[in-house]
Formats: C-alpha cells, structure tokens, sequence
C-alpha cells in the first residue's frame, strides 16, 4: 500500500504540473487524500495495537509476578505450620514417653519380684 501511495503522489504531483482545474485532477486530488487518510489511520492502529500489546505484556509479566509472590507465600504458611504440627507432635511424643517412663520405673520393683519369685521357685 505504501508503494502505492507514492506513486499516486507522484501522480497527483504530474498532474498538478499539468492541469489543475479539470474535473479529473480534483477527482484524482480527493482519492489522494483520502488514501493518505486511510494510510494515517492505519499508521495510527498499528501504534494502538502496539501500545496494547505492550501493555498487555506489562500486565502478563506484573501477573506472573504477583502469583509467583503468591506461591512463595503460601509455601511459607505450609511450611510454617508443618513446622509447628511437628513441634506439636514431637513434645506430645517426648510428654508420651515421659509417662510410659514413669510407669516402667513404678512397676520396675513389682517386676522383678516376680521374676525373682519364679526364678527362686524353681
């Protein structure tokens, strides 16, 4: 469209230098006008179009950002709550043991009196 546009140009340009007043030369003067019209207006889309995928990709890219923020911290909330669940279960655990000890320990002098009971009784 472009070469086209210039070669109209340079006919509008022959045909001035010709005859400016015939009914052909203003019919001619108008398609020239209106083709460098179309041709702005295109000029001018392509530009909108750009800008918008521009934006577009500016936008994408602040997503992409914000949803990786995103991820990292709900990994530190999972993390973090694994990590107190642990901490819950290994003195739950460490509390468990400390009782079974305390049983054994009391039942220790019962046991082995019986052990001692039937080893003598023999």
């Amino acid at each position: 469209m472009d070469d086209s546009v210039l070669e109209d140009i340079k006919l509008h340009q022959e045909t001035i230098a010709s005859d400016s007043n015939s009914p052909l030369h203003q019919i001619r003067e108008k398609e020239l006008e209106i083709s460098g019209r179309v041709l702005t207006a295109k000029r001018q889309a392509d530009e909108i179009v750009a800008a918008a995928r521009k934006k577009a990709a500016e936008v994408l890219s602040a997503a992409e950002s914000e949803g990786g923020a995103g991820a990292e911290e709900t990994e530190k909330t999972i993390k973090a709550d694994a990590e107190r669940e642990a901490a819950r279960l290994v003195e739950e655990a460490t509390r468990e043991a400390a009782v079974l000890k305390e049983q054994v320990d009391a039942r220790r002098a019962d046991a082995v009196r019986l052990v001692l009971k039937e080893v003598t009784s023999i």
